[in-house]
């Protein structure tokens, strides 16, 4: 059954979901357990083990971020060229799990070579396996989607686990007693390598299903003279120039093979030169202002080599992809700011009764939320679709900012719910954060669905990691608005810290709402460009 899959027969599904979405559902759940356990860990771990102070914290962490979402850019350029979505997901999982294995060794002194591991490792993974979901549809496949948000939820199950018991394990809430205090953080972040193998081995295990999706550009080449032919005439999406998808087709040895092994020893080569960059965050901002100009210029590039019709397309694309950006640079607080915040200013009680560690409901509840609630989000779209009164893209992408708005006024909110002196209500920052799921709902899941949808077949990968160099830019952003919050209160009084954040949480729920409402005022013109895509 494995190579025997034709593209139109997996794209030929009935139901609601592919099977193989349920494949990769898996995969990617204990992949974004490493992730988001490990995201979750570094700002508290910055300041509490290695003595940074929040405001350079808070930069770093940025920095970090921005590097794991930048590096997904160049992923899913490799994937596109020369590795295809297959091997350079398991590529990025190897490195993942070596720079895992790096921090639980010694994470106080191999920090920064072990999160450059992993950062390039994460660049090689994510994209990739994103692009694979969207090649289970038919372009025009209104079950896109739905399929979408039930992967986001697997995303998320993955990062509830993983953002939950990764920090609560190094503060010792968890297992504590079972775990030598000087070995809690090691435990954590060796949790994250043995997860990520899960994840390797679950992809290996079910990626015969596959059928074409994902293999080598280089050693199974579409369609040419070199090729041995046995095949059906299926297409990729609508396009009969397209390659013929019959899966029997044996791999060729065109002289390119070796392109594999030069991206394999330079990824290696860039741990160091990574390594120098996330330690000094002033590289970072060269860094930043570099790769983003120079991927504007290579789409503007690729732009004038397609048709009139997909260049509108990518400057639709290009919309979404700069207010992303913004969305980002909010919603990433979680990783900085609001984990100081959790720290400093949180009660432990959740509904007055259930103890738990803050920086653990601040790094799951979204999560958790998130997994309740994107399903059911997704059968909305569906139903509205049969009715004919589905949102357009650029409307629920409106509607996401309007969602993160209401979710920082009420962060901003938690001031007025002081326990005692500086220590706010773990109950009304929960409830941001279901706040904030329903705006992430009605962006994300519909982010990575709208590159595929608005995409050249070639350039899938491409843009896919374009997609997640705007999460790099917002992430960047995000520690510097985070250490500007951080700024004037490093030596403060937790009331003071609580005043301070609380303000700049206001700050950004405004800045959310008019970047809402401008989105909603501009939607026709971008549902122009978008032409007959939904």
């Amino acid at each position: 059954m494995s190579q025997n899959l034709t593209l139109e027969e997996i794209q030929d599904f009935k139901g609601k979901y592919p099977k193989q979405l349920w494949h990769l559902f898996f995969s990617e759940m204990w992949e974004r357990f490493c992730f988001y356990g490990m995201r979750g860990m570094l700002t508290f771990f910055m300041v509490n083990q290695l003595s940074m102070p929040e405001t350079q914290a808070n930069l770093q962490y940025g920095a970090t971020q921005a590097f794991v979402y930048a590096f997904t850019f160049i992923g899913g350029l490799f994937a596109d060229k020369i590795l295809g979505f297959r091997k350079s997901l398991f590529w990025g999982g190897i490195l993942m799990i070596i720079g895992s294995l790096i921090l639980a060794a010694d994470p106080h002194k191999f920090f920064f070579l072990g999160i450059s591991f992993t950062v390039i490792g994460t660049g090689f993974f994510k994209p990739n396996i994103s692009t694979m979901v969207g090649n289970l549809y038919k372009q025009g496949d209104n079950r896109r989607d739905a399929g979408f948000s039930l992967f986001y939820s697997g995303i998320n199950i993955g990062a509830l686990l993983g953002g939950y018991a990764c920090v609560a394990i190094g503060k010792g809430q968890l297992l504590g007693s079972m775990i030598p205090d000087h070995l809690h953080w090691n435990v954590a972040f060796g949790l994250a390598a043995v997860v990520m193998a899960i994840s390797l081995i679950t992809f290996l295990n079910t990626r015969k299903h596959l059928g074409p999706i994902g293999l080598s550009p280089i050693t199974n080449p579409p369609v040419n003279n070199t090729l041995k032919q046995d095949f059906d005439f299926g297409t990729i999406g609508n396009d009969p120039n397209a390659a013929p998808m019959k899966a029997r087709t044996e791999s060729v040895k065109n002289g390119k093979a070796w392109y594999e092994y030069a991206v394999y020893i330079g990824a290696l080569a860039m741990i160091p030169v990574v390594m120098k960059m996330v330690a000094k965050t002033e590289y970072t901002d060269w860094f930043m202002y570099i790769i983003g100009p120079a991927t504007l210029i290579y789409l503007i590039y690729e732009m004038t080599r397609h048709t009139a019709a997909e260049a509108k397309k990518l400057g639709a694309a290009l919309v979404f992809i700069i207010f992303s950006i913004i969305f980002w640079a909010f919603f990433e607080q979680s990783g900085g700011s609001l984990s100081l915040f959790a720290a400093n200013n949180l009660d432990d009680k959740l509904l007055g009764a259930i103890k738990l560690d803050p920086n653990g409901v601040n790094n799951a509840a979204n999560s958790l939320f998130v997994i309740i609630f994107a399903p059911i989000v997704g059968l909305i779209w569906l139903g509205l679709a049969k009715k004919k009164i589905e949102p357009n893209t650029v409307v629920k992408f409106g509607l996401g900012f309007i969602f993160l708005a209401l979710a920082f006024y009420v962060f901003y909110a938690t001031r007025f719910f002081q326990l005692v002196p500086g220590m706010a209500s773990l109950d009304i920052f929960t409830l941001a954060y279901l706040v904030i799921t329903f705006g992430e709902l009605c962006l994300s899941p519909i982010g990575l669905s709208i590159m595929t949808k608005l995409s050249p077949a070639r350039l899938q990968g491409v843009m896919m990691g374009m997609w997640f160099l705007a999460s790099a830019y917002g992430q960047y952003v995000a520690g510097i608005l985070g250490a500007g919050m951080a700024q004037a209160n490093e030596h403060a009084s937790p009331v003071e810290k609580l005043m301070a954040y609380t303000d700049g949480y206001k700050q950004l729920a405004i800045y959310a709402l008019i970047a809402g409402v401008v989105l909603i005022i501009i939607s026709p013109v971008v549902k122009k460009l978008m032409q007959e895509v939904k």
